[in-house]
């Protein structure tokens, strides 16, 4: 590996450069003193990409906008992932007796609904711990919906994840008998996550500093848990504000935040509540903002009991929330103030104001689609599929109104409902790129792989005829250019099983 002949100044003005560029699209952050950590890094990511030379690899990164591929290569050798089962034990203490039973309390009986995401999971050992916790302090784990989403920006740790296979030092903090119980002991003397604890984990790639969430269509929304430790301090200050009120936005109210230790600021968390344990820092978001910086844990309200099928179109509009804030006096309409609200993450106001508005005014697709989406981001599915199914009744021709029905469907786990919206929609839009997204990813998860392959190949050819900062219909923002991207990822060989 060699570095061309450049002037101290040259080189200086080109890894300052390189460090604003991944700071920008990577939020990590190297100082002129991590300096070296940067330029090991880039050594490493060369030889993948194919170059002798590292100033000439830099100069190829830094000649035109980062692709996905680059990103996921970099991250491979400028994060370096290290953690355990079970690691911070109070942590998982606190979920295990105070958060968990308290939460699962106020389900139980009702919707029965959990949902958690290991933001920065690494190799996996976090969400699979998190996946074990729940099977401990849930016996009925079987007669709920469970979701554990795990992201992390580094493919070759999300392949280890998905693999699910573990040495000795992965252990080094685990409870006696733990291994016995949740692993099986393969030939080659590692351990490999049990069936009935790995089918709980869904490991995808995410870039918490450029991609879209929350979202419906990439379920980071209507969170009761996220874990994010050990990652935000990698990230700039600008980075770490914007991914922390993305994360707060991703929360149901009453939701959960945990980072690590060394990452628990009040002064980055102004938005949230700051829960004290003994040994433990948490932050809960609440739509009444941070009354205090010192609350005790309150599990999040439940929401409305899911109905047993999908419910006919009601003959009126449910009635609005008690407390209805007043429509901004801006002159815009309703469904614009609501769409304002809903990009703050202000899903409660947004519905609300749109609730309001159709007392006096004929709802329009768009106004469905938004009341919708902020139902569902509040948690609140039932309400969020009336609407949808109401909107559906207006109009049976509207391709989106089939396709929002789906997604929500599928957070209710109703997917063979949800598949047959899916199909609907692209009987009436059979170009609809989002409809066979879905369907491929419906498809991969229940194991039928050939169905997946046809409906990401189409996927696919119909990006293949967008502009890349084309944002597609009904996906929260999300461009052509990304969901290529991470489509690619998804189904390079490595990735396919």
């Amino acid at each position: 590996m060699t570095t061309r002949c450049l002037s101290d100044r040259d080189l200086e003005t080109q890894w300052t450069r390189l460090s604003e560029l991944v700071a920008e699209h990577m939020g990590l952050h190297f100082p002129r003193e991590r300096r070296g950590d940067l330029q090991r890094g880039l050594a490493g990511a060369a030889v993948e990409f194919g170059f002798d030379d590292v100033a000439a690899c830099a100069d190829w990164l830094m000649s035109a906008p980062l692709t996905k591929t680059q990103l996921q290569v970099l991250a491979s050798h400028l994060t370096i992932g290290e953690t355990y089962f079970f690691r911070d034990k109070n942590t998982f203490d606190v979920l295990a007796s105070r958060v968990l039973p308290e939460l699962i309390d106020a389900r139980r009986g009702l919707e029965r609904r959990l949902r958690l995401w290991s933001a920065g999971c690494c190799s996996g050992e976090e969400a699979y711990s998190l996946a074990i916790l729940l099977h401990q302090v849930l016996p009925d784990l079987a007669d709920w919906h469970v979701t554990i989403l795990a992201t992390d920006i580094n493919p070759v740790s999300l392949r280890k994840a998905v693999a699910g296979s573990y040495g000795e030092w992965s252990f080094r903090d685990a409870p006696s008998g733990f291994k016995d119980r949740y692993f099986n002991r393969t030939e080659d003397g590692r351990h490999a996550v049990r069936p009935e604890i790995k089918k709980l984990v869904t490991f995808e790639h995410v870039n918490l500093v450029e991609d879209v969430y929350p979202s419906l269509a990439t379920d980071t929304n209507a969170m009761d848990l996220i874990f994010c430790r050990n990652v935000l301090m990698y990230f700039t200050l600008a980075q770490t504000r914007k991914v922390i009120g993305n994360l707060h936005h991703a929360l149901m109210d009453g939701g959960v935040l945990a980072v690590s230790p060394s990452e628990a600021s009040q002064a980055l968390f102004p938005q949230f509540v700051t829960l004290n344990f003994p040994g433990v820092i948490l932050y809960q978001k609440s739509d009444a903002g941070p009354r205090a910086n010192h609350m005790p844990w309150v599990p999040p309200a439940t929401a409305t009991p899911p109905p047993e099928a999908p419910p006919a179109p009601p003959e009126a509009p449910p009635a609005p929330p008690p407390e209805m804030p007043p429509l901004v006096e801006s002159g815009l309409a309703p469904c614009a103030v609501a769409a304002s609200l809903y990009e703050q993450g202000r899903y409660g106001e947004a519905a609300a104001t749109l609730l309001a508005s159709f007392e006096e005014h004929q709802p329009e697709t768009q106004a469905f689609s938004l009341l919708a989406r902020a139902l569902a981001n509040q948690g609140r599915l039932a309400d969020a599929l009336v609407w949808c199914d109401r909107w559906v009744a207006a109009d049976k021709m509207d391709a989106a109104g089939h396709y929002l029905r789906a997604v929500v469907l599928l957070e209710h786990g109703h997917r063979d409902e949800a598949r047959a919206s899916l199909q609907r929609a692209l009987y009436l839009e059979p170009t609809f790129v989002l409809a066979h997204f879905a369907l491929g990813s419906l498809a991969r998860s229940r194991d039928k792989h050939d169905e997946a392959d046809r409906h990401f190949a189409n996927t696919l050819d119909l990006l293949g005829r967008l502009q890349p900062h084309d944002v597609l219909p009904e996906s929260d923002g999300l461009t052509a250019g990304r969901l290529t991207e991470t489509l690619t990822a998804m189904t390079a060989p490595e990735n396919t099983r």
